[in-house]
């Protein structure tokens, strides 16, 4: 099952969702919907809101309740990105300027606290109080994430466990999130809801680590960013953790060097030491282990084509190349 096929399961879900992210922009400050329009439309995979659809109808969800919760999540996705953006300084996002770099650094900041409330509007619409326990843990989590990472960066001593721990908060919550809430709006046992946080958790952490992947093996073309990006922010991703693990001196020292300096100066000697200590293959192994774990995690909610449609979810994360 290709990706494509997989949205045509939710294609009238999806159209609806479009509509009430549509709809939920508007604000009466005409650059909080010119921004926030910029971003939702920029040509994203839209996998988080996907997953929230899919799971509800995984777990039986017979209301129209998801449409509104996967919006909510996209939302509280844009807004992190905008702040995310604005912390990096990054100036490319998925082959486009982004919203910093356009409108400047103060609007997207606030357009971003924008996106949050407006989510939080949106739950209270909602009306499920447990809905509103996950997704305001979520944030918390994802805000606690960041921190984390901004520790991490410039320091060449993290180690592999300190940057797990800052994907599964940063990215993997969310996805978490969004598959859980598909039990909780499902009326799942308690069982089958931590299986599906579980499978998202285990998707999510893949995603990021192929992510790692193709910030040293893919175009920018293709990913929207450009070779080393990552690096260029002095972030130590796992690709760069475990060359310096396994490498010579002379790459070891190199690599530190870059981290904790940032900048591009050497990206060839370190994209030489990436390649032969295996740390692509390594990483690219991690994530397929957590893309099992996810799959593995699926054996306890009833079988159906939406379930079909997670597992081949697992296996995209894994081949993707953009």
């Amino acid at each position: 099952m290709e990706l494509k096929d997989i949205r045509a399961l939710v294609a009238d879900d999806m159209q609806t969702v479009d509509e009430i992210i549509r709809h939920s922009l508007h604000s009466e400050v005409a650059l909080v919907s010119q921004v926030s329009r910029y971003i939702i439309n920029s040509g994203g995979k839209r996998l988080r809101p996907l997953l929230a659809l899919l799971s509800a109808k995984v777990c039986g969800h017979a209301g129209s309740s998801h449409r509104d919760l996967a919006a909510i999540i996209e939302f509280i996705h844009t807004a992190t990105l905008l702040h995310d953006d604005v912390v990096d300084a990054s100036a490319l996002r998925r082959g486009r300027d982004t919203a910093n770099a356009v409108w400047g650094n103060e609007a997207s900041v606030l357009v971003g606290d924008f996106l949050y409330s407006r989510a939080f509007q949106m739950m209270v619409k909602v009306g499920n109080m447990r809905v509103m326990e996950i997704l305001a843990d979520a944030t918390n989590v994802i805000a606690e994430g960041e921190v984390l990472q901004l520790l991490n960066c410039n320091n060449a001593d993290t180690s592999e466990e300190r940057y797990l721990m800052v994907i599964r908060s940063k990215t993997a919550k969310l996805f978490e999130a969004a598959t859980r809430l598909g039990a909780v709006i499902g009326g799942r046992p308690e069982a089958e809801e931590r299986a599906m946080a579980a499978y998202g958790m285990h998707l999510g952490t893949a995603f990021q680590l192929i992510d790692d992947v193709l910030d040293y093996s893919a175009a920018s073309k293709d990913t929207g960013k450009n070779i080393g990006d990552d690096l260029a922010e002095g972030k130590p991703t796992l690709p760069l953790i475990y060359a310096m693990r396994t490498g010579t001196p002379t790459q070891v020292m190199t690599v530190r060097r870059a981290i904790e300096n940032g900048g591009l100066d050497n990206i060839d000697a370190i994209i030489d030491a990436i390649e032969s200590t295996g740390a692509i293959q390594y990483t690219a192994q991690s994530a397929r282990e957590e893309a099992r774990k996810a799959a593995d995690a699926l054996s306890c909610v009833p079988a159906s084509s939406y379930t079909d449609a997670l597992y081949a979810l697992a296996d995209f994360a894994v081949t993707r190349g953009y």
